[in-house]
């Protein structure tokens, strides 16, 4: 029985520290087979949600981005992107529509684009914010 693979990283929320993640997750997805394609969209996909995090999580732009990536043996990656910021309205997100925004506000919508589930909301003790989706690698 093999045990899914999981690499942590916890990163300050610049965004010269965003290609950290592509690359360990490049490293992490590599030895499983992962289709190519599927692999660079979740690239975008993480770099996208880290960007964001950056970006609104922190009014005076000092903290941290925590990004958790777990490969199952089955292809399937979860992705966790969160912070310990300001957080968001929740209404903003359940109504939030790509079409009515211009190239600001797109990440968010090619997450959604390329993940299979996603998740949005505050972490467990209640502050900052949590997203996770998932996504196989495997075609």
């Amino acid at each position: 029985m093999s045990a899914d693979t999981s690499v942590t990283l916890v990163l300050p929320a610049r965004p010269e520290y965003l290609l950290l993640a592509r690359l360990a997750l490049t490293g992490l997805a590599r030895p499983s087979e992962a289709d190519e394609e599927a692999l660079a969209d979740v690239r975008l996909a993480v770099t996208e949600a880290a960007a964001n995090a950056c970006k609104h999580a922190y009014v005076d732009g000092v903290g941290d981005v925590t990004i958790t990536f777990v490969l199952g043996d089955d292809g399937r990656l979860e992705v966790v992107v969160e912070d310990d910021g300001i957080g968001f309205e929740r209404d903003g997100v359940a109504d939030w529509r790509p079409d009515e925004l211009g190239e600001e506000g797109m990440g968010l919508a090619i997450i959604r684009a390329v993940a299979n589930e996603v998740e949005i909301g505050p972490r467990a003790s209640g502050l900052g914010t949590r997203l996770c989706f998932t996504r196989s690698l495997r075609g």
